[in-house]
């Protein structure tokens, strides 16, 4: 089975690595990927970081949005109050329930 062009790696030696280190490091900012040797034996690969977007603009989350489906609001309140206990954790009960309160 072959790799598509982009996911294959430059084969670079040990020494490579060493001498060529700005000319690599400005290929991994270009998307290139490389395969590190030493002896010949491969021992590792070095490849570039996926940029995370910080935002989604309006078109493309209105985009997404229109496969969604709609929210009952009423449902959905229907729902959380049978399916959750609010009893279960009370922020209060550390303080009231072991005297730890100010005003005792």
């Amino acid at each position: 089975m072959s790799t598509p062009a982009s996911d294959r790696s430059h084969e670079i030696s040990q020494r490579d690595l060493r001498n060529r280190s700005a000319e690599i490091m400005d290929g991994l900012e270009r998307g290139e990927r490389y395969a590190v040797t030493r002896n010949g034996h491969h021992i590792g690969d070095l490849v570039p970081l996926r940029r995370r977007r910080r935002a989604v603009s309006r078109a493309e989350f209105a985009a997404v949005s229109r496969g969604m489906p709609r929210l009952d609001d009423r449902k959905y309140r229907e729902d959380m109050d049978r399916h959750v206990n609010d009893d279960l954790y009370d922020p209060y009960d550390r303080a009231y329930g072991r005297r730890e309160s100010a005003e005792d």
